[in-house]
């Protein structure tokens, strides 16, 4: 465990503090500008020589508090006085982020300005956690509270931008994803069983104006019993770590259970907290185990899909799919240890052991939303691998979800092909007639769908002159076939159209 002193949360003093940062113009524009674009990227590679390199000479507020905060590296204490003229140092260590080691400021968290997009537009934060690898120049302590990461922004990206009443973040870490949610919730609850965790989270909501959240401690749904939401959301600690001795779990990733089982919990007890018509959203891993079916390459969407009861809708993306092999390296580098070190053998060991035992042979990652449906009718299931890269996930679920609820009701009588859908003919050489014609998706989740020419002449005359069935009766006129038939054929495909947002109700 980390030996390092807990912040500190204080309204007043976090808002000198952000009066400083503002002041300083620590933003994520001005710093890229200050130490240079190349150099950034350098950091976000967890290397900081070179922006010490850019701005060795600089010692105005900015380059201070980018070295103290940013970087994580210690400061003359005049200089930090200077930059801070609002806080002063005996404010930033009373916040728990920085100590006085005689004529310097030892920083004891990062502080680091965080930029964000949704549908109400773009904005920054400040967000504190705890010292990276670089900063503390070695592996991470167990109760490590991360930063925004890639699974952070990856479930901020995911997450559907609805307006909401109350609204949970289970397994907060440092508090983004509550920050984001608050945007479109009256009320927003985070929970942790991290105490550390929560300090951090406070805090940032602290820096950043955010007064509607609530925050509790306590594990998994504990802190909120019978209680509801309309939105859950959740980066919980999904990473399989092997329960093994010497296998070191680290709070902010690893749920302390055997196997996918964390997930499995989290999806069986997520449903109790949801309102009628509300939304559960979290990352997860799910483990394909031994077996024909595994070689079809859908046992962990499967073994997802039996979780959640039928009378609940379900839609999982899988993004990636890893061997344990590949695994078990990426997690056991993610804390720190590589295979220059003693330790990584035998840590690689007992993870491989570990999904030996349960006759795992992959490990998926991705999506899993989960809504307790507000009315009757046909369930949404929907499971799926889309590897390829995506864009506006969160609404292109929130969508996904709308066209199933619009299509209870039978498919629209017009339609409208989507805004971001273009057409591929691929013909062979010397041959008029396209040996294949898709359709693309330009946004969302990206789709490419092979069609046949009905289904491409029905997509291309959505364009709001025509209704459904006077398209259809067109068409079966072109082709000569019966009405009757070419509906058949057609009616089952326009409805996956309308699922995967490429076809649109229209009206005149």
């Amino acid at each position: 465990m980390s030996d390092t002193p807990f912040p500190v949360p204080d309204p007043i003093h976090s808002a000198a503090l952000a009066a400083d940062l503002d002041a300083a113009d620590l933003r994520s524009e001005p710093l890229r500008r200050l130490w240079g674009e190349e150099e950034d990227d350098a950091l976000a590679r967890g290397l900081r020589e070179p922006i010490l390199r850019s701005i060795a000479q600089d010692d105005g507020p900015l380059a201070t508090l980018g070295r103290l905060l940013v970087l994580g590296m210690p400061q003359p204490l005049a200089a930090v006085d200077a930059a801070l003229p609002t806080l002063g140092v005996d404010g930033l260590v009373a916040l728990g982020l920085a100590r006085v080691d005689a004529a310097s400021v030892i920083p004891t968290a990062l502080l680091r300005p965080q930029s964000f997009v949704d549908a109400d537009g773009f904005g920054e934060w400040w967000i504190a956690s705890d010292l990276d690898e670089a900063a503390l120049d070695g592996a991470l302590p167990a109760d490590h509270v991360l930063g925004v990461g890639g699974a952070s922004r990856t479930l901020a990206e995911i997450v559907m931008p609805i307006e909401v009443d109350r609204a949970l973040d289970l397994g907060t870490g440092c508090g983004i994803q509550a920050l984001l949610v608050a945007r479109h919730a009256r009320s927003v609850v985070a929970t942790d069983i991290s105490a550390r965790a929560l300090a951090f989270a406070e805090l940032n909501a602290q820096l950043n104006g955010v007064s509607s959240i609530e925050f509790r401690l306590g594990s998994m749904f504990e802190p909120v019993a019978g209680e509801t939401f309309d939105l859950i959301v959740s980066n919980p600690p999904f990473v399989i770590t092997p329960r093994a001795e010497g296998v070191p779990e680290y709070e902010y990733r690893d749920g302390g259970l055997v196997g996918d089982a964390l997930v499995e919990q989290f999806i069986a007890t997520a449903p109790q907290h949801l309102t009628p018509g509300g939304s559960a959203q979290l990352l997860g891993n799910w483990e394909s185990r031994g077996g024909q079916r595994a070689l079809t390459g859908r046992a962990g969407l499967d073994r997802v899909s039996s979780w959640v009861p039928d009378e609940l809708d379900l839609w999982v993306v899988q993004r990636e799919e890893l061997t344990p092999l590949a695994y078990a390296e990426l997690w056991i580098r993610d804390g720190g240890t590589t295979p220059r070190d003693a330790a990584f053998t035998p840590l690689l060991r007992a993870w491989l052991d570990d999904f030996a035992a349960r006759g795992v042979t992959a490990v998926g990652f991705g999506y899993i939303l989960i809504r307790r449906p507000a009315y009757a009718g046909a369930r949404l299931r929907r499971l799926e691998r889309l590897p390829q890269p995506v864009s506006n996930v969160g609404s292109a679920l929130r969508d996904g979800l709308a066209a199933h609820d619009l299509l209870a009701g039978g498919i629209p009588s017009m339609l409208l092909t989507a805004a971001d859908v273009t057409e591929a003919r691929h013909l062979l050489p010397g041959n008029d007639d396209p040996s294949i014609i898709e359709l693309r998706q330009g946004g969302g989740f990206s789709r490419t769908l092979t069609v046949d020419p009905a289904l491409a002449a029905f997509v291309g005359a959505c364009d709001g002159d025509l209704t459904v069935m006077q398209i259809v009766a067109a068409l079966a006129d072109l082709f000569e076939v019966p009405l009757a038939d070419l509906w058949a054929d057609l009616e089952p495909r326009i409805r996956q159209l309308i699922l995967d947002g490429l076809l649109v109700a229209g009206g005149r």
